[in-house]
């Protein structure tokens, strides 16, 4: 099986992470996030991946440069301008020379979604597209998908507004689609899956849309949810709970240091405590200081006694001086 992976937007939402960082090769606990979505193919077949690539390309390709991740090949599909989804899909499909049944998912999600029977379930429906769906307390931030009682979907509903949602049932990100649908796609400018390739298969009665059974998923595009996939994983909600200190990472014997995930060639100083954060590789908390429920990107430096809490987020290489109390700031602040 082959698979488009989406991964070449600017994750604003991110930032000061996404700066200089594309969101899919930012770090989740010890390898980046990309890695663990294409892991998640891989056990379902899923060998051949073609990445859909706009923002910071060389990343990418430096991060993997034998083409080659997690076991899967790689083809990277550069959009020459950004294309929307639809447009990004029918950039790497033809770059690929897909001409096959294919999947398509976006590199920020995390799922344990059954691939193999998605895949079957849109088989044996004989669709021309099939999306995942997911159920969430509030859909009005996403796009909800009302079906019929053999899956074909009745509407595609864009973040209809609080209260007017009609299924929490969501667009879940993970599609299968078959070739004819590249046809459906104009060239030469922006075109959105969602709003607008969608709405007409849904006219030709050709799209259908089945649950994922209510299995884990993350959209991880704010601050919040990547920390949260974080400690998802140390908690052990995504399978096997792993550790979050690297090897290479210096823990003072007087630090504390609970449910956080400390990257390699950090260190935390004496009387420092962090707790439910992340501490990007190279980054440093000086003796006393406080880290909760944060986030610091690489080659932090937190200086003696400085305590930060609330969401705050830290990009690459800035530095806290000592003292300072920071709750739910941005460093640098987004533009």
């Amino acid at each position: 099986m082959i698979a488009v992976v989406l991964v070449g937007g600017f994750g604003t939402r991110l930032r000061p992470l996404t700066l200089d960082t594309p969101k899919q090769m930012l770090p989740i606990v010890d390898r980046p996030m990309l890695e663990w979505v294409l892991t998640g193919l891989a056990k379902h077949g899923v060998d051949h991946v073609v990445l859909s690539l706009g923002y910071r390309p060389d990343a990418f390709q430096a991060a993997f440069p034998d083409g080659r991740c997690a076991g899967v090949e790689l083809h990277y599909a550069v959009e020459p301008e950004p294309l929307d989804t639809a447009g990004a899909v029918r950039f790497a499909a033809l770059d690929a020379g897909i001409d096959e049944r294919f999947l398509v998912c976006n590199g920020d999600v995390l799922t344990d979604l059954d691939v193999t029977a998605f895949i079957a379930r849109h088989e044996a429906a004989g669709a021309e597209g099939s999306i995942a769906l997911h159920r969430v307390e509030e859909p009005s931030r996403y796009g909800v998908v009302p079906t019929d009682p053999d899956g074909r979907v009745e509407a595609f509903v864009e973040k209809p507004a609080p209260g007017s949602a009609p299924t929490d049932r969501i667009n879940a990100g993970t599609y299968v689609l078959e070739p004819s649908v590249l046809a459906r796609i104009p060239s030469g400018r922006r075109v959105s899956i969602e709003r607008e390739t969608f709405p007409g298969m849904v006219e030709d009665r050709s799209l259908f849309a089945f649950s994922d059974g209510d299995v884990y998923w993350l959209d991880t595009g704010t601050p919040e949810a990547y920390l949260a996939a974080q400690l998802d994983y140390l908690d052990g909600r995504r399978g096997v709970a792993v550790g979050g200190v690297a090897p290479t990472a210096r823990i003072d014997a007087a630090a504390k240091v609970e449910r956080s995930v400390v990257m390699h060639g950090a260190v935390v100083a004496a009387g420092a405590t962090v707790r439910d954060s992340v501490v990007g590789a190279g980054s440093a908390i000086g003796e006393e200081a406080s880290v909760r429920d944060s986030i610091l990107a690489g080659a932090v430096r937190v200086g003696a006694g400085a305590s930060l809490s609330g969401h705050c987020v830290i990009g690459t290489g800035q530095s806290i001086d000592a003292g300072t109390v920071l709750h739910g700031v941005r460093l640098p602040e987004p533009a």
